[in-house]
């Protein structure tokens, strides 16, 4: 056996040691959803990459102790898990505003900033290896990234105002970014109500199957009881209206993302903010899982600050999103934390798809990096927290500015180190995969 065929059957092992930590105990419970799961991260590397936070923060874990740019403070800020290039779209926030930002905050805990750059950057090479760009062009694309990031961040930790650096929305955004917040303006709640539901004998409930799993009274019971102890988290602001909370009708829900395989999930349907039915609200329960990231922090004080998974991601989401959903929350089902949202009309996820010319694929990555650096900021001292008593954007920019040259360059190298790691490892994934080698399955 050759001395690479050693290192994969090494490599190989080591992958399956990580799967069995972080999927073992959903993977046995449910392997079917496990077997879709892993049919998905065989298409790709880059799908590989996004169903893998775990792997690739048992690669990293070795930085926690030290590394650059991490100090007692940048080391413990609020960072979103799992920031790879597909984890940006559009939402309506609190105000009836439509946002284009970062999304997906289920990865989301306290740790070293680096760790979300360095995921992202990795991310670009993938993409830019994809569709066929040079070493040179990844290289350009995440230094565009970082000087994007730093810059942004400078200018916040530097009290500029809100209108210097406004959130994208349908006056701010230009090119990809501006058509997804159009698309989502073209969207409707209607649309979205007739996609999943149905008018039974003068009232709303949802249409039977496409993935809805009819309850038992007994499970029905549990999850409205669920959703009670929700609405004890919701923000005095949310609703004004108290019918809007009306239950109309409860299913279970199978065949969500890549990263909620085998975590049960229900669809609850609304009374919304008026009698009419056309004002209706689909809102989702799922069981939150646990944060990759967090198998590699030891700080207990992070540990101790949340009671339960669901709390843990609601709590992160509004720290890192400025205006939240209204209906975030959280709750407990079978002594398993919830987190609890709407399923939204006016989310559009940015399509990589279609994105192929160099020069816009360089002013999206900017742009990215911009709403990186607003995230990182927003969650501090001034969000009510205190797990991070201290301006994140400060402590952020001081690091970056005692090695500025050093700055992109880490994130570079890394971009390269782990876009290559990452591909060898999809290869060495496949095989286990179809070879049966993966325990479970």
């Amino acid at each position: 056996m050759s001395t690479q065929q050693t290192q994969a059957e090494q490599r190989g092992e080591h992958i399956l040691a990580v799967f069995g930590t972080a999927f073992g105990e959903l993977l046995a419970a449910d392997p079917a959803a496990f077997r879709v799961k892993f049919r998905k991260m065989a298409a790709s590397a880059f799908a590989f990459y996004r169903g893998t936070a775990c792997l690739f923060y048992s690669d990293v874990e070795r930085e926690r102790s030290g590394g650059p740019y991490l100090d007692d403070r940048t080391s413990r800020v609020w960072i979103h898990g799992d920031l790879h290039a597909e984890n940006f779209g559009t939402y309506m926030d609190a105000n009836g505003r439509l946002i284009f930002n970062v999304n997906d905050f289920d990865e989301a805990y306290v740790g070293p900033f680096t760790w979300d750059l360095k995921r992202f950057a990795a991310s670009v090479a993938l993409i830019g290896y994809a569709k066929a760009l040079s070493d040179e062009k990844i290289t350009e694309l995440v230094r565009t990234y970082a000087g994007a990031y730093r810059e942004r961040i400078h200018a916040l930790a530097t009290g500029a105002k809100n209108d210097e650096v406004p959130p994208f929305t349908l006056e701010t955004a230009e090119g990809p970014l501006l058509d997804a917040l159009r698309d989502a303006r073209s969207l409707t709640r209607f649309g979205l109500l007739d996609s999943m539901t149905e008018i039974r004998d003068f009232e709303r409930r949802f249409t039977a199957g496409g993935g809805s799993i009819e309850l038992d009274a007994a499970t029905r019971y549990k999850v409205l009881a669920a959703f009670d102890g929700y609405l004890e988290t919701l923000p005095e602001s949310s609703l004004s209206r108290p019918d809007s909370y009306r239950v109309k009708d409860v299913v279970g829900r199978r065949g969500i993302g890549i990263g909620s395989a085998g975590l049960p999930s229900y669809n609850i349907l609304l009374e919304g903010n008026s009698d009419a039915l056309e004002n209706d609200v689909v809102i989702y329960m799922k069981q939150g899982q646990t944060p990759a990231v967090s198998r590699h922090i030891t700080d207990e004080q992070v540990r101790s600050y949340f009671h339960h998974e669901g709390h843990r991601t609601v709590i992160s989401q509004r720290a890192l999103q400025a205006h939240a959903d209204p209906w975030l929350g959280w709750t407990e089902l079978d002594g398993a934390g919830q987190l609890v949202a709407e399923v939204s009309p006016y989310a559009v996820d940015l399509d990589w798809s279609d994105l192929d010319d160099p020069a816009e694929i360089t002013a999206v990555v900017a742009d990215l990096g911009r709403a990186t650096a607003t995230m990182h900021a927003a969650a501090d001292d001034q969000s009510g927290h205190s797990l991070v008593p201290f301006s994140t954007e400060r402590a952020i920019d001081a690091v970056i500015a005692a090695d500025e040259d050093g700055f992109a360059e880490l994130l570079v190298d890394f971009a390269h180190s782990y876009g290559a790691r990452a591909r060898a490892d999809h290869q060495i994934f496949v095989d286990l995969f179809r070879n049966g080698r993966i325990p479970g399955l």
